[in-house]
């Protein structure tokens, strides 16, 4: 599954919230926020079992085709097959998410904008919702 917005406004301060369900065989799944493919500010990776990491979220950020430095989150509250929310919000110096249980993880903004135009789902997840507020 890939779901691909361009020329949609976040910025900083609104809240963006994502609710899906990972499939019953997902290896893990996607959100990307940013300018382009190539210039992500914000990726968010849950795998469940993918790139031999088991249960486990990757945050990073990419910069002109290539991968930044990751940060590597063990709380890891999704389920195959369960209905998850998750909440992104940002300012200059940080993106947080929500996790579904409550759990919060900043990741800090690399670029430091406060507007992006991008956002991008990838993987072996159906959106069932999307709002930005």
């Amino acid at each position: 599954m890939s779901l691909t917005l361009k020329n949609m406004a976040i910025k900083a301060g609104k809240e963006l919230k994502i609710t899906g369900v990972p499939k019953p065989d997902a290896l893990g799944f996607a959100i990307n926020i940013g300018h382009e493919e190539d210039n992500i500010a914000f990726h968010f990776n849950p795998r469940f079992n993918q790139h031999g990491d088991h249960h486990l979220i990757v945050f990073n950020s990419r910069q002109g085709g290539s991968w930044c430095k990751e940060h590597r989150e063990h709380h890891f509250p999704f389920e195959h097959g369960e209905e998850f929310k998750v909440s992104i919000t940002f300012n200059n110096d940080e993106f947080e998410v929500k996790l579904p249980n409550g759990h919060s993880v900043n990741f800090p903004n690399r670029f430091g904008d406060d507007k992006y135009m991008f956002l991008q789902v990838e993987g072996d997840v159906r959106i069932t919702g999307f709002k930005l507020k």
